[in-house]
């Protein structure tokens, strides 16, 4: 018997606790609830119907016509924040559409703004989905230049900033976008304009379904030369530092699960409210191995969630929300 052992009282019976489902419930340590939940949302130009995206089975690009009308129906189901992406019909080499104040995203913006005033509108920043070579900054010479890129990016959360955007979250994993973005929104009057930093994103292979349905799978070359290698911890714990120094208000690890140890390690150095993103692929290899039958679909949704709450998440990204959501109201099974 080891000494840590010998110090266990006999009498100690851990699992009179665990016996009825009513004791479990009443102390859970970590809980999932639905208001720290954020609901991506591809949004594209035009009307109709919404467009299925094949590997992101039960999630859609949405039409711009009638994008009020269903947000109404996320915030009905218990969506509370949404996070818009989009997907423009035109692309050029300087992705002009995203810093255009009439441009995709700022129409999404005040759409959702006028219909559901209450629903938390969180949108992304970057360079992707808007260019035609699908980096995430400004070409030059073959190489993607920061500052110019940088100067972009601040010019696109301040159009989403206009529009009525709560919060703007910069994911290009540019040196210095969030001192950017924040000195270009105070001095326009934008101060309680929040910044989400994407300041942990890692160059994941997970990212694939999220390109298809973004369209933003890059032409030629590869984003390792600013996203962070998968290796590199204290890299990424630098990378989170710099943000929180020059103005983020909340801070991102992405992606989720494979990335529990920063999540769990930033949540001891930084005060600052965490995110993780549960992304396309984590929500895609679950969804598969559910319409094979190999897993409980539900359980293994809320132990995934859980797991990002246990280790330090506020909020959580994920393309469930809107389910988990509806779930906890007691409309889906």
């Amino acid at each position: 018997m080891s000494e840590a052992d010998s110090e266990v009282p006999p009498s100690l019976r851990l699992r009179r606790l665990r016996r009825t489902e009513d004791l479990r419930a009443s102390l859970r340590e970590t809980r999932v609830d639905p208001e720290r939940l954020v609901y991506p949302v591809f949004v594209r130009p035009g009307g109709g119907t919404p467009d299925p995206i094949e590997s992101l089975p039960g999630i859609d690009r949405y039409p711009l016509e009638g994008l009020g009308d269903r947000a109404r129906g996320w915030a009905q189901d218990g969506v509370r924040a949404v996070l818009l992406f989009g997907v423009p019909r035109v692309k050029d080499p300087e992705g002009s559409d995203a810093v255009d104040d009439r441009g995709l995203i700022p129409q999404a913006i005040r759409s959702i703004r006028r219909t559901v005033p209450t629903l938390r509108i969180l949108t992304d920043v970057c360079l992707c989905a808007y260019t035609d070579h699908g980096q995430c900054g400004l070409l030059r010479d073959g190489e993607v230049d920061n500052d110019a890129t940088v100067e972009r990016l601040a010019r696109m959360a301040l159009a989403h900033a206009r529009a009525g955007a709560d919060i703007v979250a910069p994911s290009a994993m540019m040196d210095h976008q969030v001192r950017a973005i924040r000195t270009g929104l105070d001095r326009a009057g934008f101060t309680a304009t929040a910044i989400l930093a994407y300041a942990a994103k890692f160059a994941s292979a997970l990212y694939g379904p999220f390109r298809e349905a973004a369209g933003s799978a890059p032409k030629g070359g590869d984003r390792a030369s600013y996203q962070l290698s998968p290796a590199n911890a204290r890299e990424a714990l630098m990378e989170m530092a710099a943000d929180a120094a020059e103005g983020a208000d909340l801070l991102m690890v992405k992606p989720g699960l494979p990335y529990l140890d920063i999540l769990a390690r930033a949540r001891r150095r930084f005060d600052h409210p965490l995110v993780a993103y549960q992304v396309s692929g984590e929500y895609a290899m679950i969804r598969a191995a559910a319409a094979r039958g190999w897993i409980d679909e539900a359980a293994v949704i809320d132990e995934s969630l859980l797991a990002m709450r246990r280790a330090g998440a506020d909020w959580i990204i994920t393309y469930f929300a809107r389910e988990v959501a509806a779930r906890a109201r007691g409309l889906r099974p």
